[in-house]
């Protein structure tokens, strides 16, 4: 007996000494994502002066930025807290504690477009995947549109991810939502429709928006990387969509509430700043959304 208890002792004690060598291993993979460099250098965008491109700029902030941000897009110090990690989103205004302060045009183009620092490292939990989309013009306008703020005074942390959290990084569990700059394709460059209620400008909206982030790569269902997500539903013509109407999913986005009745949670479905696209834009994605294949609901 008691040679089979010195063996037990053995045996859990080098179970016990392999799952804390696996954990640092995956720690260290975690580390070396986030510290990775990035040689990216940044487009030659036009980055405009007149009221016109600047407004232009406000409506597509409105719409895509202050969800992370803030109104004042002075940053969000609780915008993710958990056991594992600590990320603030960044106060873009000139004031004390904003980037607005240090940012060159380049630094604004590499930051939003390929999701990297000016030290050449990535962005933690910036769509930058998705707003790679986004064209020169539209690009040149939101960053007049930031460039115009009146500085707010709001310093933010640098993101921290404890050991745990860097274990989890470098196991995959966050997907490809952390560290954004490894999975942008940075050397190359998408085509951009014309603006209009088409399918080919919807398709645009849909991927600045990242609506694949949530509903999957065929926005037939899915999750966000975030723990605490639900499913999202099936956007095609397989899922509720299929009974909507235009009317019906304008008035959606605008009021949160689905047409029967179902309200929807800002948290999980931000329709709070989506609501600020046109009426034209709302019809450009719904266009779009109707043409896709009917597919059965996908279940993460």
């Amino acid at each position: 007996m008691k040679k089979f208890f010195k063996w037990l002792g053995i045996v859990l004690g080098s179970l016990l000494a392999l799952i804390v060598i696996i954990f640092f291993v995956l720690a260290l993979k975690g580390n070396a994502s986030i510290t990775q460099s990035f040689d990216v250098s940044a487009e030659n965008v036009v980055i405009p002066t007149d009221a016109q491109s600047i407004g232009r700029g406000e409506h597509w902030v409105k719409a895509e930025c202050i969800g992370c941000h803030k109104d004042d897009l002075s940053g969000d110090s609780d915008f993710f807290k958990a056991p594992f990690a600590s990320i603030e989103s960044k106060n873009l205004t000139s004031g004390t504690g904003g980037v607005g302060l240090e940012f060159k045009d380049q630094d604004w183009i590499r930051a939003i477009r390929h999701g990297v620092t000016p030290e050449n490292h990535s962005l933690l939990i910036m769509p930058a995947p998705n707003f790679w989309y986004f064209s020169d013009k539209d690009l040149g306008d939101i960053i007049a549109y930031v460039k115009s703020l009146p500085p707010v005074d709001h310093e933010t942390r640098e993101p921290n991810l404890n050991l745990l959290g860097k274990a989890m990084l470098g196991a995959g569990m966050f997907g490809n939502g952390v560290v954004v700059a490894q999975v942008i394709q940075h050397n190359t460059r998408p085509d951009y429709p014309p603006a209009g209620v088409t399918v080919d400008y919807g398709t645009y909206l849909v991927n600045v928006s990242g609506c694949h982030d949530c509903h999957g790569p065929n926005l037939s269902g899915g999750k966000s990387a975030d723990p605490s997500s639900m499913n999202a539903p099936n956007l095609t013509p397989g899922g509720e969509l299929i009974t909507w109407q235009e009317a019906d999913f304008i008035k959606a986005i605008r009021t949160g509430v689905s047409p029967s009745g179902h309200q929807l949670d800002p948290v999980q479905m931000p329709w709070e700043h989506f609501k600020n696209f046109s009426d034209d834009e709302l019809k450009a994605i719904f266009t779009y959304l109707q043409t896709l294949p009917k597919l059965e609901t996908t279940v993460p």
